[in-house]
Formats: C-alpha cells, structure tokens, sequence
C-alpha cells in the first residue's frame, strides 16, 4: 500500500490492510503524518506495525498520539534536533537561527525540537515559521525571516517545499551567507536534480549510514545493487531491513503449526514478542525495544551538498 505520506494516506491504507485477516503485522507507514491515523487503526484491530522512518517524538508519547502495537526502528527527532542544534553551535559557532516546518507531525515535532535545543545551548531562535507543504511562493515567507535577521534556517520539510525554499533562497535579500539547512525528508536524488547550484553548500541532518557492521558493505549493497541496478536512495533503507527482520524473527517465535499444517500467529503473542526485543543485532545498531516502541540504536549524522551530493561531515 502506498501511504501517500499524508493522513488520508495512511488511514486509507491501515483500513485496508486491517481487512486482510491473513496479514500479520505492517512495515511501515513511510511518513509520520501517515502513521499518526495508521497507529491508532492497527492497534485498534489487534496488529502490529513497525515503522523504519517515523521519527515525529508524537507517535511514541503516550500523551500525543502513541498506541498500543506501535514500534519503530527509526529514530525519535528528540534525538536529532538536539543534535543539528549541536552542529550549528558547536561546530559552526552560530548565536540565531531560523525554523520553518509545514504543520506535519514529522516537520513541526523535529522544528521544535531543533528550536528548543539551539535555545538550551544558548542560541537565540529570531523566526519560527510554518508554510504550506504545497506552496507554490516563499518568497514572502522568506523576506519575513530574512528581516529577523539569522546565521542559519533550518527547515525539516519534504522535497516540492524544500526544493522551492532551497532554489528562493539565493535570491532573498538578507539571506546572503545565511547557512541553508534541511533534515531527512529531503536526502534524496530527487532534491538534488531539483537544486542544481542552489542546493550546493547546505546541510542536512539526518540517520547516520557509517555503519560499523561489515554485513552492510559486504553484502547487504552488493546484493541490493544487483537486484535493483542502483544503490539504496532513501536514507532510512536499511532501517526498513532491521524493522522486516524484527518482524520476521518475531513471527518465527511465536508461530503455531496445527496438525493440519495450518500456520496460527497470536496477534498478542508477536506484538509481546517485539515489544521484548532486546540486543538484536542489526545493520543499523543493536536494537532493544521499550514499552512504548522505541527500538533505535539511534545515531544523526550532518550531511553537507558537495558536488550535488550529500557528503557526510559530522560527527
């Protein structure tokens, strides 16, 4: 199913997986806007979901949109705005800085939690702006950040509204050598055939891939590349590899082969058996889930546009 990265998306899609009673579990949803209504669906009707790419810190806290059922091998954006928060002070010595988000779960929560931490280190947030996901003119949202005057932006969005703040930039008054940066949602080939010279110079936060496994590099890329003729373009690919995993192993588990040959999977039982995970050993890190599904052995990285690609820098 495709979740469309968006609510409607995500509530179509969890409806209709939940109608299949030979489905098991759900990988996913891809967006965090999309696994807000999906959470609630799947753990209403007993499955389990576990996403490789929601990082919104809502769908973990019980007091915003957490639900039974709910795991992710992602990590939560508590953890990555503090650390491009991190960056901008410490590594580039910045005192103001900028944030724009669209409204999603995903673009306001990491925003925020960029703003919050930039704040605690002893900057100072001059604008924080929310803009339309499907604008199709920043140039007024622009001129009212620019005239606050930041060293930086930070705008944690997808790719159409992270491509058009990127290519208007350039041409702001004020915003000449203010530093441009993005999160995840735009680490992608696309953004960058998008910005062409503009994008060059930015920076993007985002999953860290040095994985310090050897599986990853000797047999995880060879065989994807013969498969798919390319490499992994998504940033969280191989966190969608541990999230299938877990599953997989989960099921193997907990399955229940009857006399007839007939395969049972206790809905309870698999979700108590991820919910237990604990030192799996994965491409992404060792993974040990808590009650509320966080499974990550998070680590961020700061990526840096060099010759129309993303180059990590730091740390």
């Amino acid at each position: 199913e495709d979740d469309g990265c968006n609510a409607e998306g995500g509530q179509t899609s969890a409806t209709k997986i939940v109608s299949n009673p030979q489905v098991v579990a759900m990988i996913g949803t891809s967006c965090s806007g999309a696994g807000v209504p999906a959470s609630e669906i799947i753990s209403d009707a007993g499955y389990v979901m576990v996403s490789p790419s929601n990082t919104s810190p809502a769908l973990t806290d019980p007091a915003q949109s957490f639900h039974e059922g709910y795991l992710r091998t992602s990590h939560n954006d508590l953890i990555q705005g503090p650390a491009m928060a991190e960056f901008a002070v410490n590594e580039l010595g910045l005192t103001k800085a900028a944030a724009i988000h669209d409204g999603d779960p995903y673009t306001e929560g990491l925003a925020t939690s960029f703003a919050n931490a930039f704040e605690e280190l002893g900057g100072e947030i001059v604008a924080f702006e929310a803009e339309a996901a499907d604008a199709t003119n920043v140039e007024p949202l622009l001129t009212t950040v620019a005239a606050a005057g930041p060293e930086l932006i930070y705008y944690p969005v997808f790719i159409p509204l992270g491509s058009l703040i990127t290519n208007t930039a350039r041409d702001i008054a004020g915003l000449e050598g203010v530093f441009l940066s993005a999160a995840d949602g735009v680490q992608s080939p696309s953004f960058l055939e998008n910005t062409v010279g503009t994008s060059e110079g930015m920076y993007a936060s985002g999953p860290d891939l040095s994985f310090e496994n050897t599986f990853y590099q000797d047999e995880f890329l060879p065989a994807y590349q013969e498969k798919y003729g390319t490499e992994p373009t998504a940033p969280f690919h191989a966190h969608a590899y541990d999230a299938t995993n877990l599953v997989l192993d989960a099921v193997e588990e907990v399955a229940q082969q009857g006399s007839d040959g007939t395969l049972l999977i206790g809905r309870q039982a698999l979700r108590d058996a991820l919910y237990a995970t604990s030192g799996y050993e994965g491409i992404t890190g060792t993974l040990t889930c808590d009650e509320l599904g966080e499974c990550a052995d998070a680590r961020i990285s700061v990526s840096e546009v060099e010759g129309g690609e993303f180059v990590r820098i730091w740390p």
